[in-house]
């Protein structure tokens, strides 16, 4: 199933995509697209549904997140080996974990706000992980039941916040509409291989990333474990899993985003995002 949330900002109803690529109407079935909807029985409740019987919604309608109250955006660093080297940073022992601020995150069409201050602002193309159900302490043989499906994450960064403001990554990567997610949860029933999925970006049309998920160094089942030895994963957190070579910082000379650039990414089998640059008020 790809699941996910159409209409205005803060008044989202649920969707599901069809087998012809439209969206169909959710919202006499489920509430939204959140933790309660990972439960086993909503889920076999959903995949008996005649998508064929739901209202169609015009495909100009907003895309919101994919999953609604998130309780937790965690993400890994330098999780691609050439990525590090890019970053000149060495390849970490172990996940590099940071989080992003929830109210960072936004559909995957919306702007993309250019912090007042900012001058070093970056795109990382980025898998992003949806939990399914309560995780703690989970062997990493297991970690996969606990996995609902994928979702696209752009980590939007900012590099001088990022690196040069102190030792930690938050105020660099939390900002306003710095986490688009989306344009839909797609089941991992649908994803035959997540550890080898191609995936990239563009800014203004030119590619920059242009890599796949078979160079992560920690792979989903992985980091699912890892990060449930120091904490409780919830259905509906997220997790970004890191980016591969080719973003702003790593270009000789840096590339960095301004006002009016359009950023274009995807990953495959996981739908695309399409996001314009724009001034902080």
């Amino acid at each position: 199933m790809k699941l996910l949330r159409y209409g205005p900002k803060g008044q989202e109803k649920p969707g599901i995509i069809d087998k012809n690529g439209d969206i169909r109407d959710l919202s006499t079935v489920i509430d939204d697209v959140n933790g309660s909807t990972f439960q086993a029985e909503v889920m076999a409740k959903l995949s008996l549904v005649d998508l064929e019987s739901l209202p169609l919604i015009a495909k100009d309608t907003r895309i919101g997140s994919c999953v609604d109250n998130v309780g937790k955006f965690i993400c890994i660093g330098l999780n691609y080996a050439d990525h590090a080297a890019e970053s000149n940073m060495p390849i970490p022992k172990e996940p590099e974990v940071f989080s992003k601020f929830t109210s960072a995150i936004s559909g995957p069409n919306d702007p993309i706000i250019k912090p007042k201050n900012s001058d070093k602002l970056d795109w990382e193309v980025e898998l992003a992980i949806v939990i399914g159900k309560e995780a703690s302490y989970v062997d990493e043989q297991d970690a996969d039941d606990y996995i609902v499906g994928y979702s696209v994450c752009n980590d939007v960064s900012e590099r001088t916040f990022q690196l040069e403001k102190g030792s930690q990554w938050d105020k660099g990567k939390g900002c306003d509409s710095f986490g688009p997610l989306g344009p839909y949860l797609v089941t991992k029933d649908e994803i035959s291989d997540a550890t080898n999925l191609s995936m990239w970006l563009e800014v203004n049309g030119k590619r920059y990333q242009n890599g796949s998920t078979k160079t992560m160094i920690f792979k989903p089942a992985f980091i699912v474990s890892y990060l449930s030895q120091f904490t409780t994963l919830y259905p509906g957190d997220i997790i970004s899993t890191g980016t591969p070579p080719g973003v702003g910082l790593g270009q000789k000379p840096p590339v960095y985003l301004n006002v009016a650039d359009k950023i274009e990414l995807g990953i495959e089998g996981l739908g695309t995002q399409t996001q314009t640059v724009v001034a902080a008020n």
